[in-house]
């Protein structure tokens, strides 16, 4: 066989490869994917434009991985009796992930269904000031669920991820070229989500912001266009969160101030 496939910077410590050749479609795809991915993960940003970049290139990740699969060298490398136990790490791997992104449809499908509720509300100010308010208090209770799912999907991921971290001893090298590229794809697609699971919670991995602190910022219009000037790394989900809290907050203040009125 021609040239191996060398993936760079590989999470997982990938080995070379032995199928295709470097300079095979298959394996330029699967390498470019790789590292618009990676160099994705190390930049900063965290928008809504940039997560569905990366789902859109971790899409054209795992259709080139399926065309993988169906070499048959792939197939020959997994399917011998010896390597049995590789062929159901992979299996597992696949099964895990299948699990994150079914997981990642309902969170996103529940967030959805409540922004448009409270977009209704909003539009149409049924039931006055005090319809508006509760509309936003149940949409606030709405984002505490996501938070608490998304938190324990979150600790799951992490605890996935040492799955791809444990030597590959073989002496068959297809079968090491071939295991090993399908956990740096499970290593980045774990990485991807993780990326979507901290930007619907309202949060950066990382990030030191608190709904409080981002309250006090957002009801001081100055500081945060001076903020937002030098690059504040605000989410759109978490400048949303912080909008509604400060109207939450406003409106028991405004209440509050009557009741010492009467």
């Amino acid at each position: 066989m021609a040239q191996s496939l060398a993936i760079p910077k590989a999470t997982c410590h990938v080995r070379s490869i032995s199928l295709p050749s470097r300079s095979h479609p298959l394996t330029l795809s699967i390498e470019d994917h790789l590292y618009r991915l990676r160099a994705s993960e190390s930049t900063s940003s965290s928008s809504a434009s940039s997560i569905c970049h990366n789902l859109g290139s971790l899409k054209g990740l795992y259709d080139c991985v399926d065309d993988l699969l169906q070499l048959p060298l792939t197939q020959q490398a997994l399917s011998h009796e010896q390597h049995a136990k590789w062929a159901e790490e992979v299996l597992d791997g696949s099964l895990r992930l299948l699990d994150v992104f079914a997981t990642a449809g309902d969170v996103l499908l529940h967030m959805k269904e409540s922004i448009q509720e409270l977009e209704s509300s909003l539009r149409r100010r049924r039931g006055g000031e005090s319809g508006v308010a509760n509309e936003v208090g149940a949409f606030m209770i709405s984002r505490k669920k996501v938070k608490k799912m998304v938190s324990k999907c979150i600790g799951n991921l992490k605890r996935m991820d040492k799955n791809c971290t444990s030597p590959l001893l073989d002496k068959d090298s297809n079968l090491v070229a071939v295991v090993s590229v399908l956990r740096e794809v499970e290593a980045i697609g774990l990485s991807t989500m993780k990326s979507l699971f901290s930007f619907v919670s309202g949060t950066k991995a990382g990030s030191k912001h608190s709904s409080w602190s981002l309250v006090s910022r957002l009801m001081q219009p100055k500081r945060v266009s001076s903020e937002t000037e030098e690059g504040a790394d605000i989410n759109e989900v978490e400048r949303i969160d912080g909008i509604l809290s400060t109207l939450n907050f406003q409106r028991q203040a405004k209440t509050s101030k009557l009741y010492k009125m009467c």
